[in-house]
């Protein structure tokens, strides 16, 4: 695909994003330690060092500092690390502007996979032995994924109404039915609303650690992320998106010391084993955002965080209410029950709502479920027993 101006050079890797904010994030954590030690209050006015007569004080700067070095030489040696995605993308079935319809071939019922809107499709094909889509092709199945592609001039404009009832559904038309529909994370919204909008085509339903009531684990976060609205205005008026950067200082403020935590523990692997290449490919993924088109980040930062539209029953695509109770096809819902992104809170009363859903809620992450070392277990096996069950 034509490169734009403002993605990343090959081999060059800005994670993670933004650096400066998971720095500054870094050394406040770091403050904040030594400013809790009853020992520091002496120490405090001449920000002098500790003396050997302070022995905890002395420990506490010891640990605070082999955490912060860690934290460096995580960071050095992910941007050092020689791995580099060499997966070649399947044929292309489909295409409208900036979004192709992947097509991975195989035996079996047709699925379509819908992804998020703010990051690369390629997460469910993230590496030859963590792809969830090639797994699915070589065991009797026709997965189909769907790349939203990079904003364009069309699509800065685009609504989730423009979306939905309109990229999503002429992809999803173009694939010989029925189908299972499925999305993850913000992906799962949009699949739902479609397979409301038109089930007719419609074998199943699967919702991946997709959020419903986004006020469930903490409401006054998920408000917070509203009332950033009116801050993020001028950059948006300015692009017509909001951008990557911004999206990565959002999704920050949901988890400050979750990305310093990683990548010390990174420090410490061996650079050369499978588990840090899935990391740098999961990683190298985070830092290879898209911009989201500036209506659709004023609907789901006011309506879905601000209000909780979804959960509250007041979100509609063309005018349609996106009521999860109305679905008459099976449906399956996973919730990784160490998402912090999306936490089982949100999801739990999504599927509790849907007439007809298998809910599993495994042992994993956000991202590790759908790509993790142990995702075959976590999900894949799952979702592929319940679709060959329809």
């Amino acid at each position: 695909m034509t490169r734009r101006a403002e993605q990343p050079a090959p081999l060059s890797r800005r994670g993670p994003r933004p650096l400066l904010l998971h720095l500054s994030l870094a050394w406040m954590k770091s403050s904040a330690s030594i400013a809790a030690s009853p020992s520091w209050s002496s120490a405090w006015p001449g920000l002098r060092p500790p003396t050997a007569a302070e022995p905890e004080l002395a420990d506490l700067f010891a640990a605070v500092a082999k955490s912060d070095a860690a934290l460096i030489s995580g960071i050095a040696a992910y941007r050092a690390h020689p791995y580099q995605r060499e997966l070649a993308d399947p044929p292309v079935c489909w295409s409208e502007s900036e979004t192709r319809l992947l097509d991975y071939g195989g035996d079996g019922p047709a699925i379509l996979f819908v992804p998020s809107l703010i990051n690369r499709a390629y997460i469910l094909d993230l590496m030859p032995e963590a792809s969830f889509m090639r797994w699915l092709a070589a065991r009797n199945a026709h997965p189909y994924l769907l790349d939203w592609g990079w904003p364009g001039e069309i699509e800065r404009k685009f609504t989730l109404t423009d979306y939905i009832a309109g990229r999503l559904e002429r992809a999803l038309a173009a694939i010989p039915g029925p189908v299972i529909l499925a999305g993850y994370c913000m992906g799962g919204l949009l699949a739902l609303a479609a397979a409301l909008r038109d089930p007719r085509k419609l074998r199943g339903l699967a919702l991946l650690a997709t959020p419903w009531d986004f006020q469930a684990a903490d409401a006054a976060q998920a408000k917070r992320l509203a009332e950033t609205l009116p801050l993020l205005e001028p950059m948006m008026t300015l692009s017509g998106t909001l951008p990557i950067d911004a999206l990565q200082t959002l999704f920050t403020m949901i988890d400050p010391f979750g990305v310093g935590d990683k990548y010390r523990d990174f420090a410490n692997q061996d650079k050369a084993s499978a588990r840090a290449q899935r990391f740098v490919a999961m990683e190298d993924w985070l830092a290879d955002g898209v911009p989201l088109a500036a209506p659709v980040a004023r609907e789901t930062l006011g309506g879905w965080y601000g209000a909780n539209s979804p959960a509250a029953g007041a979100w509609r695509v063309a005018g349609l209410a996106i009521d999860p109770s109305r679905l008459a096809m099976p449906c399956f819902c996973a919730a990784p029950a160490r998402d912090r992104l999306v936490p089982p809170e949100s999801v739990r009363p999504l599927a509790a709502a849907i007439p007809n859903a298998t809910y599993i809620e495994p042992h994993a992450g956000h991202i590790g479920m759908i790509a993790g070392t142990h995702a075959q277990e976590a999900l894949w096996e799952p979702f592929k027993a319940w679709a060959d069950g329809l």
